[in-house]
């Protein structure tokens, strides 16, 4: 073999390999792990949401927890199986999803509307998913982290709001004792 063409194939990423590492997918903002890297269906929303926008609605998935990126990509595969082939939506609902391994994982992403709430909420609101049910529990101390590094990012690109709040879906309202919730007000805009 050529020795040029050994030393450019010595330079390119093993396969695979660099797919699995979470990317930036604004600048100075967490890691997300891309739809790609989860193995996401192919997305069929056409609706642009109108940025900036002065809402993030933060809801529970209200399924199993998860602890590993494994389990959690897993999770989230299941999640847009019933959202797209049960539910009938174009996609998964939530903008993005947080797991308790800490990471954050791109649903919608930044500028495509979601299937969160109601029509009203959808249209003006980014929306969050936290992996499991925490209705006896508080989410990992890093999950937390996560989505707060996701609103710094999302408010220094101007996707939300200096002044946006943090809401729970109507529905959810009633579960104000709820742990995901009591740990939510203790966050800046709730």
């Amino acid at each position: 073999m050529v020795p040029w063409l050994l030393l450019l194939l010595a330079a390119l990423p093993v396969s695979g390999e660099d797919d699995l590492k979470p990317r930036n997918m604004l600048p100075g903002c967490p890691d997300i792990v891309s739809r790609s890297e989860w193995r996401a269906l192919p997305s069929q929303c056409l609706r642009p949401l109108n940025l900036p926008v002065d809402f993030v609605v933060v809801t529970q998935t209200a399924g199993n927890p998860c602890f590993s990126p494994s389990d959690c990509e897993q999770q989230i595969r299941n999640i847009q199986v019933d959202h797209v082939q049960i539910q009938g939506f174009c996609d998964i609902s939530y903008n993005f999803l947080i797991g308790e391994d800490g990471l954050i994982y791109e649903g919608r992403g930044w500028s495509t509307t979601g299937q969160h709430s109601d029509a009203t909420w959808n249209s003006i609101s980014l929306g969050i998913g936290f992996i499991g049910n925490f209705r006896n529990r508080a989410p990992a101390p890093r999950a937390i982290r996560a989505i707060q590094s996701l609103l710094r990012c999302g408010t220094q690109h101007g996707v939300l709001s200096s002044q946006y709040m943090i809401r729970t879906p109507q529905g959810e309202q009633q579960r104000a004792a709820d742990r995901l919730y009591r740990e939510l007000r203790k966050l800046p805009h709730y």
